[in-house]
């Protein structure tokens, strides 16, 4: 009866313009935001929610020239420049969505991040969906570490801006949310937290994933690092753990995909690396999410992540994830629920530890990884994230 009547004020009263600034209709552009503004939308249409897509938004060839320009200047002087939170880049993406908007007949503004949306001006109330603010990502990512002084002001600027003009300000983890709150001063009524969903078109039942995990080997333990950014994502961590569970005793192997190992000496027998495969081809999607399902644990110790889909995507196979306590990533995994979080300065032996408690009790083990995937069908899906959203739209809009 509730689902019905939150149908019926959709259908009447809620029509979306979804915007983004790549393409949010297919999967041809995977690469941007790891293809979750296409499984947005999705979850969204899902939930019998009207969309119109406004986007791609253009990158203007004058503005490409000014922001080259900047970019080289900047550079001179030791320092780095973002293109995107330029004022100028800001009003030239309100102008496109202003002009699309004028096309259509809209009740809500839902935008896959809160950059483009900052000058927008328009009748319907704005809500964007994002995994952090500038707050978090200044001096936590590599990239956006020794910043220009006018990029730092124009982020915290451009941050400021989108959090007073939307009526909700959702994220994808407590941290971020939080920061909103007390960095920019946000209304802590309009900032809603929503966990992203695995981008992976699963429907596995509980059978098929405990034939899965039955199907793992018991006097080998397999761990799978997954990620194209080697240092940031705790690469050499993720070595350092397989080479002290096999001096303990239990055989492991560790496969590494998405990035070439940084390191200096010749890697051992144990790892086997299998470099990028690409998840926005069907083979190379079959194929990441076969080794996926065969490994017993996913490590991935990241130093600085917002909300890494592929911790999702492992639990939707029954596969527990080992990581940092750092970002957004505490919202995703809990511990002794779907994996385990480690502090930052937490040593390798303290995984190796937990890890090989954990395999040699299987019992423990299998526990773990049905759990895993009882956190996926839980709340780690986009049929839940998407229910979420859709109710926030309804009862706050």
């Amino acid at each position: 009866m509730l689902y019905d009547i939150y149908s019926e004020r959709i259908e009447r009263l809620m029509k979306i313009a979804y915007v983004t600034t790549f393409d949010a209709r297919t999967l041809r552009d995977y690469n941007n935001w790891s293809g979750t503004g296409y499984y947005i939308s999705q979850a969204l249409k899902n939930q019998s929610i009207p969309l119109d897509y406004i986007g791609p938004l253009e990158d203007r060839l004058t503005l490409k020239f000014v922001s080259k320009l900047k970019n080289r200047y900047y550079k001179y002087l030791g320092k780095k420049y973002i293109k995107y939170v330029d004022p100028l880049i800001s009003r030239d993406y309100a102008r496109q969505i202003t002009k699309k908007l004028n096309r259509i007949k809209s009740d809500v503004i839902l935008s896959a991040g809160s950059d483009s949306i900052a000058y927008l001006e328009c009748n319907q109330p704005i809500v964007f969906w994002a995994d952090a603010t500038f707050a978090n990502i200044i001096d936590f990512y590599p990239m956006y570490s020794n910043l220009c002084k006018e990029s730092l002001q124009n982020a915290h600027l451009l941050q400021s801006i989108s959090l007073q003009k939307s009526q909700l300000a959702i994220y994808s983890s407590q941290w971020a949310a939080q920061t909103a709150i007390d960095y920019y001063n946000a209304d802590p009524e309009k900032v809603k937290v929503v966990s992203f969903g695995a981008n992976i078109e699963s429907d596995h039942n509980i059978d098929e994933i405990k034939a899965a995990i039955e199907s793992r080997p018991t006097n080998k333990c397999k761990l799978l690092f997954l990620g194209v950014d080697w240092f940031r994502k705790g690469g050499d961590v993720a070595i350092e753990v397989a080479e002290k569970l096999n001096n303990s005793g239990l055989k492991t192997e560790l496969i590494i995909i998405g990035c070439q190992p940084n390191v200096d000496q010749p890697l051992p027998d144990f790892v086997q690396v299998l470099g990028f495969i690409p998840k926005s081809t069907p083979e190379g999607k079959k194929k990441i999410y076969q080794l996926l399902a065969d490994s017993h644990f996913l490590i991935l110790p990241s130093m600085a992540d917002c909300s890494p889909i592929v911790f999702c995507e492992a639990n939707s196979l029954g596969v527990p994830c080992i990581s940092r306590r750092v970002g957004g990533i505490p919202t995703i995994i809990k511990d002794n629920f779907n994996g385990k979080l480690f502090d930052r300065d937490s040593n390798s032996t303290e995984y190796c530890e937990y890890i090989f408690n954990v395999f040699t009790n299987y019992t423990q083990y299998k526990e773990l990884a049905l759990s895993a995937f009882n956190e996926y069908e839980s709340r780690l899906n986009w049929r839940v994230a998407g229910q979420k959203v859709r109710d926030l739209l309804v009862t706050n809009l």
